[in-house]
């Protein structure tokens, strides 16, 4: 009994403890800000699952630090988070905002290990413009493919709020973001606009992993697209998820993730289990 106890207190230290941060870890060799990213691991252990989260910001603007109460409660469930910049329109275009994250990833491969992360079970997460570039990264295989990062390496994929998995579709639907916005990013024209939505690059066999789609209950427009991408991943036998978050806002949607009675945080906590079971991890 007393040996039960002592472990119970030990797993509860290395797990309730604050996280070891590092911070500018640059993943490429411009030494750019805007191509850096922060590790928050466990003190502790080895074979850490990894989550990787892509911040927010309209593809104009954001930061990596913008975490809210995020490094604490997944380090405290047993994850390294890594939490990375890109560089942003009108510097660059998606196709060289996506490199930016693909070679970012090729950095998690390569280096989460040293961190105490598993590099062979990582879950893609990002609210808004970060959701859609999760998505993407996730589903069109090219840009992970181009810096030798397998697929099979992602376990996961949780993308919050975003209205853009198909942007023809959005842009004939309609919704609360202005249809010139959307064309400034994506283009003014259909081709170019199905380049960057993620549904055109649905396929069976390509190793495109589960999904929880995350999405505010009383946005129209996400609802609509989230229902859209389940609908499309479930078609090509992908196991997708979608849950509306009841009582939030675009913003709270991500801001409040964390939270210890937070619900779209508890669903979060339940498929992350389920994709990444934290067998391997050592303490």
């Amino acid at each position: 009994m007393r040996l039960t106890l002592i472990f119970i207190l030990l797993a509860f230290r290395v797990f309730s403890a604050e996280p070891e941060i590092m911070r500018d870890l640059f993943y490429t060799e411009a030494k750019n800000k805007l191509q850096a990213l922060d590790v928050y691991s466990p003190a502790e252990g080895s074979g850490h699952p990894v989550v990787v989260w892509i911040h927010d910001g309209g593809w104009k603007k954001g930061d990596k630090a913008t975490l809210q109460k995020k490094p604490q409660a997944f380090v405290e469930k047993g994850y390294v988070l890594v939490s990375i910049n890109y560089r942003f329109v009108p510097e660059v275009n998606l196709k060289e905002m996506m490199g930016d994250i693909a070679k970012a990833f090729k950095w998690v491969r390569d280096h989460v290990a040293e961190h105490r992360g598993d590099p062979n079970l990582i879950t893609v997460m990002g609210h808004s413009a970060g959701a859609h570039l999760a998505a993407l990264i996730c589903i069109d295989s090219r840009y992970l493919m181009a810096e030798g990062v397998p697929m099979e390496s992602l376990k996961g994929c949780v993308p919050l709020d975003v209205s853009a998995y198909d942007v023809p579709k959005r842009l004939k639907d309609g919704g609360s973001v202005p249809p010139a916005t959307i064309i400034e990013i994506f283009g003014a024209t259909e081709a170019e606009q199905r380049e960057f939505s993620p549904v055109y690059h649905i396929a069976k066999g390509k190793g495109i992993p589960p999904f929880l789609i995350l999405h505010v209950a009383s946005r129209d427009d996400t609802k609509a697209q989230a229902h859209w991408l389940r609908d499309k991943l479930a078609d090509s036998g992908v196991k997708p998820r979608v849950v509306a978050a009841e009582g939030k806002t675009h913003g709270t949607i991500s801001t409040d993730l964390g939270g210890a009675d937070d619900a779209p945080t508890l669903e979060l906590w339940k498929f992350l289990d389920e994709v990444m079971p934290r067998t391997g991890a050592k303490k």
